[in-house]
């Protein structure tokens, strides 16, 4: 009955946090601020992005997920507490029983890393559940029947592909290709094309703003600000919606062909499910626009963006924690 249950969705770019009941109440970039001068925690979360690309030499704002997985242990145990903490509260008198969602390609060294960091971080228990299977609860979509299911799950670090069935995944794959990368490649591109340097942050910004996965007939247009490369001074430039689907389609490209390579390998009678079905997308990726139509393209099957595709993962991992017996197939590790 005291029982404390948290879901987190410890992304690349976000982490997200579940709690049953009463919804998803934390959704902040993973990002953290750092003192070098005494190795001390100055900011996590949307604090800790607005100092990006623009701290003195004495603080580093970092992200401590790379690819999906823990690149920094202490600072991702910090941030772990950071957010147990604002979901909780500082004082309680229960330890939480938590579940976090993983990339599929995780190994078991990375995987023991993320439990192992919950739990220092003050969780009575810890849990880990990949995150395809995470999307696919989240989505609705009803797992543990005997029908094929695929899942496409495009965050920020990885891209997760899945084919599910009764309760547990039949084939996957997962690549580092999703957000994050589609950011550096208009980071080239707008170097290459306008010789103007930019940042992390505005490539995010274009991404959003006017980027498409296909060209389109009627572009949009976003003027940018960055440092010329030729005088180093700053200087702004228009970039168009058709600039960005020029920019991403070497990285979407490589989505597709994961996408292929699980559909190749997938049992002739989940396949035909499949095909029937649609493909589910998820993840914050799934809101680039037209991306569900180029994979649909690409691939040859119907593509479908859930519902909510950003809060999908989270919601999985809380549903997965109130319903363990149900999940047991799915979890992969508890201590």
């Amino acid at each position: 009955m005291f029982e404390t249950k948290i879901g987190i969705d410890l992304g690349t770019a976000n982490t997200l946090v579940y709690l049953p009941k009463k919804g998803i109440i934390i959704n902040e970039p993973t990002v953290v601020a750092i003192s070098l001068d005494d190795n001390r925690v100055l900011a996590v979360g949307q604090e800790a992005k607005e100092m990006l690309g623009r701290t003195p030499e004495a603080i580093v704002a970092s992200r401590p997920m790379k690819d999906g997985v823990i690149a920094d242990y202490r600072v991702t145990e910090a941030m772990l507490r950071y957010f147990i903490n604002k979901a909780l509260g500082n004082v309680r008198f229960f330890r939480p029983e938590v579940m976090i969602s993983v990339p599929g390609g995780i190994t078991s060294t990375e995987r023991r890393a993320v439990t192992d960091a919950a739990l220092a971080a003050g969780a009575k228990a810890a849990y880990v559940i990949k995150e395809t299977v995470a999307a696919a609860i989240g989505a609705g979509i009803p797992i543990s029947e005997a029908r094929g299911n695929l899942v496409i799950d495009v965050g920020g670090g990885t891209t997760d592909v899945a084919v599910l069935s009764l309760g547990g995944i039949v084939n996957s794959t997962s690549v580092r290709v999703a957000g994050n990368r589609l950011d550096q490649s208009i980071i080239e591109f707008v170097k290459k094309r306008h010789g103007l340097a930019i940042g992390d942050r505005t490539a995010e910004e274009i991404k959003i703003s006017i980027g498409s996965a296909v060209v389109v007939n009627e572009e949009e247009m976003i003027e940018i600000k960055g440092r010329d490369m030729v005088s180093g001074l700053p200087k702004p430039v228009t970039v168009s919606t058709n600039e960005v689907a020029q920019a991403i389609s070497d990285d979407l490209n490589e989505i597709a062909r994961a996408v292929k390579t699980v559909l190749q390998e997938t049992p002739p009678e989940l396949a035909s499910d499949i095909i029937d079905k649609g493909m589910v997308l998820t993840g914050g990726t799934a809101l680039l626009r037209n991306l569900d139509h180029y994979i649909a393209a690409a691939v040859g099957v119907p593509c479908f963006v859930a519902e909510e595709p950003l809060l999908c993962v989270a919601k999985g991992t809380g549903v997965a924690l109130d319903n363990l017996d149900s999940y047991k197939k799915s979890i992969l590790s508890a201590k």
